[in-house]
């Protein structure tokens, strides 16, 4: 089962720490982290899954962003036009992107969607400011809600308690 980990660069110091044990946790459960190397959020997501030494996707827009080692950019994906498609459909303001965030997009709709673009994550759990929809963040949360995936944002919430009550929630309905 696949989960997408990401958020804001600006995610704070006890929701980075709470990512990280949650990645380690998902992982040791069997689940793939999908994330994209960002500083904060995803970084979180990734530390944790790299603790549990467990399968994980990190695409990244180009070879070495961020000092990912990660084989999972853009120019070597072979789906990458029809990303970059999906990622156009979802983002208010395409034309007015330049060329590396169109990268930055295209990258997003493969965390969601998978590598072979057809096999979504079941969940997405994430931090923005106040909840919103915003930052790169927010196009990964355009395609997530289009293809019905859970996401739960933790900016959401007044307590990271309300926040693994609602993880636990959507776990015990999977096993319904």
């Amino acid at each position: 089962m696949y989960y997408t980990g990401i958020g804001s660069r600006e995610t704070p110091v006890d929701v980075l720490q709470y990512f990280e044990r949650l990645g380690e946790w998902f992982s040791q459960n069997g689940w793939v982290l999908r994330s994209g190397h960002a500083d904060g959020a995803d970084r979180a997501f990734e530390m944790g899954c790299d603790r549990a030494s467990k399968e994980k996707e990190i695409y990244i827009p180009w070879r070495g962003f961020n000092n990912s080692e990660s084989l999972l950019y853009l120019d070597n994906l072979v789906n990458s036009e029809q990303a970059y498609e999906i990622a156009r459909q979802y983002h208010p303001n395409w034309n007015n992107l330049k060329e590396a965030a169109k990268k930055l997009m295209a990258r997003n709709t493969y965390q969601i969607l998978g590598m072979d673009l057809r096999t979504p994550s079941r969940l997405v759990v994430c931090w923005t400011k106040g909840g919103k929809e915003v930052g790169g963040t927010s196009q990964a949360l355009r395609i997530a809600r289009a293809c019905n995936i859970k996401v739960i944002n933790a900016g959401s919430y007044s307590d990271l308690n309300m926040v693994s009550k609602e993880i636990t929630e959507f776990l015990a309905s999977m096993l319904a």
